[in-house]
């Protein structure tokens, strides 16, 4: 049984993953701030916050090297020019890209042959208005997935960007979370986050050994305008 350490697993896109890979017979390791309970005794749970290096490096310390990592957690942050905080810059910093970094460095050198390392971007990486803070974190995601491409191909490895458009996820959804709805790509409705999932399983598959180091864009079309 294939094994694979998901985070975000507690809502939204990971958590989506996650029932995915169970429904595939995986053997999945779920990490989020929430403790997730399912009825599998495929699925664990550790609770750990992830923009915590400390506590994510001592939450890693006894998981079974995986077959796939997939980091799915993240946060959405906008504010416009004047109005940036250093606090915020910092925990999007952490979460985002810090935490893939350690999750990959704890991983990567154990991984085997066929290994596969997925991380969450945004279609938003080549820039949003009012967003520049969750972009910069999102942006230099791809620099840093594309140089472990590099490294780890000669070890079968591959290394890939899911980026998202507009998703029906709680982090963009809940109510209040901006003053205006997120927009709605040319398809005529958020995507979902089992289409993101689904994605994901593909990359994870056999039939995509050969795709590494790419940003794989699904975004209802929003790219075309």
């Amino acid at each position: 049984m294939p094994h694979a350490v998901v985070t975000g697993a507690s809502s939204g896109i990971g958590e989506a993953i996650v029932s995915l890979l169970l429904a595939q017979g995986w053997q999945v390791t779920g990490l989020s701030r929430s403790r997730v309970v399912r009825e599998s005794e495929a699925f664990r749970s550790r609770q750990v916050d992830l923009s915590d290096d400390s506590a994510l490096r001592q939450a890693l310390a006894d998981v079974e090297t995986p077959q796939a990592v997939i980091h799915a957690a993240g946060m959405m942050a906008a504010a416009p020019l004047g109005e940036l905080d250093a606090t915020t810059s910092q925990r999007l910093w952490r979460l985002h890209v810090q935490a893939a970094e350690t999750l990959v460095n704890h991983f990567a050198p154990q991984m085997q042959q066929d290994g596969r390392i997925v991380v969450i971007g945004s279609r938003t990486s080549r820039g949003a208005a009012g967003r520049s803070q969750y972009v910069a974190t999102k942006a230099a995601l791809v620099g840093m997935v594309r140089s472990w491409a590099a490294e780890l191909a000669p070890r079968g490895i591959t290394a890939n960007v899911v980026a998202p458009g507009a998703t029906e996820t709680p982090m963009l959804c809940a109510p209040g979370r901006e003053s205006s709805p997120p927009n709605v790509p040319p398809i005529g409705r958020l995507i979902k986050p089992q289409e993101v999932a689904a994605l994901v399983g593909f990359v994870l598959s056999a039939d995509a050994a050969a795709l590494t180091g790419q940003e794989l864009v699904i975004c209802g079309g929003a790219s075309l305008k």
